[in-house]
Parts: C-alpha cells; structure tokens; sequence
C-alpha cells in the first residue's frame, strides 16, 4: 500500500504539471506518448512472436492518431462509435468467459485508444480544468469502490473477470462521485440535476472499462499491462477505465454546459 501510494502521489504531481505548468505542445506530446505506450501494452495481448509485431502494432496506432489528429475526421462520429463498442462490451462482461479472436484484439485495441486520445485532446483543448474534472470523476468512483469493497463488498460483480470487485463497491464509487459533484457545486454553479446523473453515467462507464481491460488481460494470461508504476502495474492498468469515461465525458460537454 505504501508504494502504491507514493507512486500515485509522483503521478499525480507529474499529471499537475502537464494540464498546468508546461505549454500545450508539450501537453499533446505527453499524450500521444501515453497512447503509444498503451499501444505497446495492448500488443501483448496479440499473441506476436518478437518485438517486431509489437512495434508494428504500436506504428498502427500511431498512424491512427495521426490521422485523426490532422485529417478532417468527425470527431464526434469517432467518439460515438467508441460508445457503441463501450455498450457491446458491458453486454460482453455478461457473457465472459469467451473466447476472443485475435484480430477482434487488433481492431478493439484501436476502437479503445484511438477514440480516448482524441477525447483526451478535446477535453485540454477546452480547457485543463475539465480533463482534470473528468479524471477526479474516475479516481473518486474508483476509489470509493475500492474502499467500499473492501469494507462491505460481499455480491461479486463480475467474478470471471475480475474477483475483487463488487455491487457494494460500485455503489460506494457512485456516492463518492455525487460527494464529489456536490462539492464541486459549492465553488462552480451547477445544474444539478443535469451534472449529477451526467457524472454518474460517466462513472458507470467508468467500470465497464476497467472490467473490457481486465478481459483483454485474461484472455492474454496476463495479471498487468505492464509494469511502469510500481504497485499500479502498467499504462493500460492506468488508464483502463478512463478509456471508457472520457469519450462519453467529451461528447457531453455542451449537454452539460461546460462547452
């Protein structure tokens, strides 16, 4: 626990730094080297002999960025399509157990990042605070289900995937991101009751994420995506549930007013 936490204090100060004290180009590369590393971790779970795959996997995505990043994409149709593939893989969880193709791997590795680097760009785009509102949404549902699970999680969530969570947990994630909102109403006038079921939503989406990830993982034989934050595992293990929250969280942005 203590290096999970210490490690998570580095990355949050190092996070701080990057939406507040450099300059947005430096931001935007920071972004794209944390999708190229989810890239590389999400290689692993492609069944490539040698590293050469993995790369070319890696120079895939990357082109897919690109090409999003400078071509007259939709980029709204992107992150609705990514919501139709968030909506398969709740119904999925249900179901897993299952097998799961290797080229259904290739193709929802780009389905996941491609779209999560664009709503990651659109959100700083629009300003540091709202990335940042929409990572906090994350961290406090996350947390809280931790939390709460660990004190009276007793129905498992989704036992095949991953044993740990729970119907408790969740619940306790979901009061902690109203907690959340509420506070946040103290200092920025809110709808509330546009942005709480809004968050909400979000934070849903949230577990389905992690749960899509953890699938993935299973399928490879593996436990984490990697090993680049001590105690957390690896990008992917980071970033698993705000590839679900973040697209919904940027398409919503005039919805709820933060647009």
């Amino acid at each position: 626990m203590k290096q999970r936490i210490i490690t998570a204090v580095i990355a949050l100060l190092a996070l701080m730094l990057v939406l507040f004290v450099v300059p947005e180009s430096i931001a935007l590369l920071v972004i794209v080297a944390v999708m190229l590393a989810a890239a590389w971790e999400w290689s692993a779970f492609l069944d490539l002999s040698g590293s050469s795959g993995r790369i070319t996997y890696v120079i895939a995505i990357g082109a897919l960025i690109a090409a999003v990043s400078f071509l007259a994409v939709d980029a709204e149709l992107v992150l609705k399509v990514s919501m139709i593939w968030w909506l398969i893989a709740l119904i999925w969880a249900f179901v897993f157990p299952t097998p799961i193709p290797v080229a259904v791997r290739w193709l929802v590795g780009a389905i996941v990042l491609v779209p999560l680097y664009l709503a990651l760009i659109l959100l700083y785009s629009a300003d540091p605070m709202i990335l940042l509102l929409a990572l906090l949404i994350v961290w406090v549902a996350d947390s809280g289900a931790f939390f709460a699970g660990k004190t009276i999680g007793r129905v498992k969530l989704a036992p095949e995937i991953s044993p740990g969570k729970t119907w408790e947990g969740v619940i306790g994630g979901l009061v902690a991101v109203v907690l959340l909102v509420l506070l946040r109403s103290l200092w920025v006038d809110t709808d509330l009751a546009v942005f709480v079921p809004f968050c909400l939503a979000v934070a849903c989406l949230s577990v389905v994420g992690d749960l899509t990830v953890s699938m993935f993982k299973r399928t490879a034989g593996l436990k984490d995506s990697g090993s680049l934050f001590p105690g957390h595992g690896g990008v992917l293990d980071r970033i698993d549930s705000v590839a679900a929250a973040a697209p919904l969280f940027a398409l919503g942005l005039s919805w709820v007013g933060l647009q």
